[in-house]
């Protein structure tokens, strides 16, 4: 399955090994976005052998074969899948091509390279879920990507891979592009739904709203990611148990990593669960920092998760109870192991820094980014990203308090934990991480910018006194 590229030898590993699979063809000379070139390269091969099978007998394989959500919470999605009860009503299955994380463009590659994998992923999945509609969900920036799909599944529908009765058999699926108008909370799955039906993009609360019980139309959803459903096909092409041999236990199969920042070589790449380190991926694979520049941090999952600094050592236990003791770039590069060090993989989005960076441009950047995002729904996130994003201003004019970095602890504090979706730690857990870490260079210690260093905030005794 897939094939391994080998990259150019370095002075410290043996060359390092990518293992493309949903990647294999998208950067071959002549590899086109048409039917038939899919078709010459095996396509829809696997969905002809499926539909032959008991829908369960798929998900079963998927549940084998340990897979885990690509599109930020890592949940198994076999698992998942079986949440689905028995209902009259119709299951409907949502592809999220949604890709609004920062940092995070694995999924356009997919979908403007070799959208058929993608159509055949959705008609596997569909399938085994015995779902009665299909719909991809695309951010509304990709519009190039959403004339590419519609294109595609025009051309699956007159050869009968998508539509009514799929190649032969009895099962039949339509496939429906809806693009979205651009907001990040959609791309939580609640929110999704919420927007697909015509309204605003609120997530529900969960309880009692999980899309398996309670989703489209108040009928069993499914919500899976672009990556997670192309995995399906090769999946079900070699068996659940012979995919679950790729990475490592709990952290199967392969992972499109999405490098961006101070690298010399950024870009997409493709690499088993836990083959290799952090710091592999930053120096080996990306050709490391540019010329006298250090690694300074890097942001591991998309911008919504917990920094990690250069230099720290990070010691703990894993899952299974192995300890470990890791620098930044000793860090395996799968779920777990970014999940024991204190942030998470998320969206595969990692985003590296270097010492000309000034992190509290970084975190100004950050506060501005989630005030703008936030649907306003719940108020801790609509009024605490707003005073983090006014706070980080004024300190990034130059008019800073010593008590900032604690005001800035406090607010975040208050907002983790305490809204109806995962935007309030998305907006918590980079502000938390960053604070703790580089709070000497918000004081204006190692600043880059010009500054009116103010020594202490009024207290409230003092404000009551001005009145």
């Amino acid at each position: 399955m897939g094939f391994s590229k080998i990259l150019p030898a370095n002075p410290h590993h043996m060359a390092i090994v990518e293992r493309r699979v949903l990647l294999k063809h998208v950067d071959e000379p002549g590899y086109v976005t048409g039917l038939e070139c899919y078709l010459n390269h095996e396509g829809y091969e696997v969905l002809k052998k499926s539909l032959l099978r008991k829908p369960e007998e798929l998900r079963q394989e998927v549940v084998n074969s340990g897979v885990r959500g690509r599109g930020g919470a890592g949940f198994p999605t076999g698992v998942k899948w079986n949440f689905l009860k028995k209902s009259d009503k119709p299951i409907f299955l949502i592809c999220n091509a949604d890709e609004s994380e920062p940092g995070t463009f694995k999924d356009r590659q997919i979908i403007h390279k070799d959208p058929h994998q993608l159509i055949e992923g959705i008609m596997l999945a569909a399938y085994a879920i015995q779902a009665k509609q299909a719909f991809i969900y695309i951010r509304g920036e990709m519009a190039e990507g959403a004339d590419l799909l519609e294109s595609a599944i025009r051309e699956a529908k007159n050869k009968q891979f998508v539509g009514q009765n799929i190649c032969g058999s009895s099962y039949s699926c339509d496939i429906t592009v809806h693009r979205g108008a651009g907001c990040y909370i959609c791309g939580e799955e609640t929110g999704l739904i919420e927007s697909l039906e015509g309204k605003r993009g609120y997530p529900r609360i969960k309880p009692p709203y999980f899309p398996a019980n309670l989703g489209l139309y108040g009928c069993p959803t499914i919500v899976n990611n672009v990556e997670t459903l192309c995995q399906v096909k090769h999946i079900l092409d070699v068996g659940g148990k012979e995919y679950a041999k790729i990475g490592t236990p709990n952290n199967t199969g392969t992972r499109i990593w999405c490098v961006s920042g101070m690298v010399k070589k950024p870009g997409y790449y493709e690499f088993p669960c836990g083959s290799l380190t952090l710091g592999e991926l930053i120096f080996d694979v990306c050709g490391g920092m540019f010329s006298g520049r250090n690694l300074k941090a890097v942001i591991p999952g998309g911008l919504s998760s917990k920094i990690l600094k250069a230099g720290e050592i990070f010691r703990g236990s894993l899952k299974d109870g192995t300890p470990f003791e890791w620098s930044l770039t000793d860090i395996p590069l799968d779920y777990d192991s970014l999940t024991a060090v204190g942030s998470m993989s998320g969206s595969g989005g990692i985003i590296v820094l270097d010492n000309s960076v000034d992190m509290l441009r970084v975190i100004a950047n950050i506060c501005d980014f989630y005030a703008h995002e936030s649907c306003g729904q719940c108020t801790p996130c609509r009024e605490g990203s707003l005073w983090l994003k006014k706070i980080t201003a004024r300190m990034l004019n130059g008019q800073i308090f010593n008590t900032d970095p604690d005001l800035l602890l406090s607010i975040a504090n208050q907002i983790e934990g305490k809204t109806i979706c995962a935007h309030g730690e998305g907006i918590a857990w980079p502000v938390q991480s960053l604070v703790s870490k580089f709070k000497d260079e918000f004081l204006g210690e190692t600043l880059l910018i010009p500054q009116k260093r103010l020594p202490q905030a009024p207290s409230e005794k003092e404000i009551l006194a001005r009145l």
